[in-house]
């Protein structure tokens, strides 16, 4: 008889071994520009959802224990649910930062730091109106 983990069974797609820090789209979208403009710090695939309400940052396995960042979800994944090919995420959403044209992953402390400054901007900007 043969068996198979949940990593190797057939009727599953193969998927990423990450967790999702998941944000609204505004501050993820400030986080991306600060990370890709940022010396040494690189930014890992990040996926946006349908409605484009919500972008979900693509970390390493293990953040979500540690991960306490106000407005933001960290979920584990196990590995299952998102494809790492730049035609196909998870299903009803689309990749903002494909597979290939980034990272692995991102680095959760710089993340946790991107999105603080993200806030901060998109709180100073609101407060100009």
């Amino acid at each position: 008889m043969m068996t198979t983990s949940r990593k190797n069974d057939p009727l599953e797609p193969a998927g990423a071994d990450c967790d999702v820090v998941t944000v609204p789209a505004r501050q993820g979208l400030e986080a991306v520009d600060i990370l890709r403009r940022g010396a040494g710090e690189a930014v890992g695939p990040v996926l946006h959802d349908g409605g484009c309400d919500t972008l979900g940052f693509l970390v390493p396995p293990g953040t979500a224990a540690a991960w306490d960042v106000p407005g933001s979800v960290c979920t584990e994944t196990d590995g299952r649910g998102i494809c790492l090919t730049p035609d196909r995420p998870a299903e009803g959403s689309d990749w903002l930062v494909p597979p290939g044209e980034a990272d692995l992953a991102t680095d959760p402390a710089v993340l946790r730091e991107a999105l603080g400054q993200a806030q901060r901007m998109i709180e100073a900007a609101d407060s100009c109106s």
